[in-house]
């Protein structure tokens, strides 16, 4: 979708996006004329107060920019509780449960209900949430909807668990939102995409990658075993083994569990996708702009999965698994749901259950394009990934 077919921003949303816009230039203008994209969208979604993740506009559902598979119903939730519950009850009641961006409080709410009726709840439940107005929406949702013994295991710390710890990390739709630099291939180098300003809008520019990208990208040639083309652009995350760490902490024991949208290796750096995998939602409507309007639009880019498996096992985790999101339904309580779903006496209900398990399910809808991905530590996980699996893939 091109630009001119977005919907305009109101006045208010055009001054804060002209607020975080300016902020955005004096950085461009200290770094001596241009930031590495990573940066620009580092600003864009976490900038304090006015970044998209970081401010107060809604971003979920029918008013928001996009809708996440928790926010479609209890099913998604349900089916992972299913999964993570015999790990949880592997490690005992010490077993901590860390979510990681915890939307409107959705997931949280179905399961920690269905980890109670599993006998498996954890000691403590927490929301890593950089948004505030996120956070105090997360605590009225959860409030109205879990009973005060319940809501009483929430926390919303500012870091990752300090200290040692047991127990699993769950994370739905955030490694694509993790700032990615973005690289080309010139002249048989590889050079880094920045942003500059031309006016007052923002323009891509071209710059020779440091180090620590080019062996990134040298890395994905060697395991495809074929140099990029010229002219091939593209993302990578060679930051993701240290956000794996910093987010897992200090675990001894446990599981952390990924779901996103994403592909293979094989497949991400694909030579018909030459253009990388970058886009911008606003209003429910992809484009491929992702410099306009700061702060008011989601930048995002694809997971590669191969990546994915490296980080995790760098980070000192073993591999447990990865199949479709249809498939790890599937195999995580799917069946359980559907019987409870075919019971339910008010047709309009009945109906609407079923057609979220339609979405979250269908190649048309989430459940080919969605890639499920898991690890454990001195626990067993793998056997929630007997449906399915895709390992042979990556």
């Amino acid at each position: 979708m091109k630009p001119f077919d977005l919907p305009e921003p109101d006045a208010a949303a055009a001054a804060h996006s002209a607020r975080l816009s300016d902020l955005i230039r004096a950085e461009i203008a200290a770094a001596g004329g241009a930031v590495p994209f990573s940066r620009f969208m580092e600003l864009a979604l976490y900038a304090p107060g006015l970044g998209y993740y970081s401010a107060g506009a809604s971003k979920f559902g029918p008013a928001g920019d996009f809708t996440t598979a928790p926010e479609m119903g209890p099913v998604f939730a349900a089916c992972m509780a299913e999964a993570l519950a015999p790990v949880l009850r592997q490690l005992g009641a010490q077993a901590r449960f860390l979510e990681l961006g915890g939307g409107t409080g959705a997931f949280a709410a179905v399961a920690l209900k269905r980890l109670m009726e599993l006998d498996a709840l954890p000691d403590r439940y927490a929301i890593l949430e950089p948004s505030a107005q996120l956070r105090e929406r997360q605590r009225e949702t959860l409030r109205d909807r879990l009973s005060p013994p319940l809501f009483e295991l929430v926390e919303w710390p500012d870091t990752p668990f300090p200290d040692e710890w047991e127990g699993v990390v769950f994370a739905n739709e955030v490694i694509d939102a993790l700032p990615t630099p973005r690289f080309a291939i010139a002249g048989g180098e590889v050079t880094e995409e920045h942003v500059a300003c031309n006016g007052e809008a923002f323009a891509r520019v071209d710059r020779p990658a440091d180090g620590f990208l080019s062996n990134a990208v040298r890395h994905v040639e060697r395991r495809l075993e074929r140099a990029l083309p010229e002219g091939y652009r593209s993302e990578v995350l060679p930051q993701l083994p240290y956000w794996i760490q910093a987010v897992s902490g200090g675990m001894r024991r446990g599981a952390m569990l990924f779901v996103d949208y994403g592909h293979p290796r094989a497949e991400f750096y694909q030579p018909g996708r030459c253009e990388g995998t970058l886009r911008a939602f606003h209003r429910h409507r992809m484009h491929d702009d992702p410099l306009r309007w700061p702060g008011l639009q989601d930048i995002t880019a694809s997971v590669d999965f191969t990546a994915l498996a490296e980080a995790g096992v760098s980070a000192g985790f073993d591999f447990a698994g990865y199949c479709s999101q249809a498939s790890f339904l599937l195999g995580n309580g799917l069946a359980g749901v559907l019987e409870r779903i075919e019971r339910i006496a008010e047709d309009t209900e009945r109906l609407r259950r079923t057609e979220e398990v339609k979405k979250l399910t269908l190649p048309s809808g989430m459940g080919e394009r969605f890639g499920v991905m898991g690890f454990q530590k001195d626990v067993e996980f793998g056997t929630a990934f007997l449906v399915g699996d895709l390992s042979f893939r990556l």
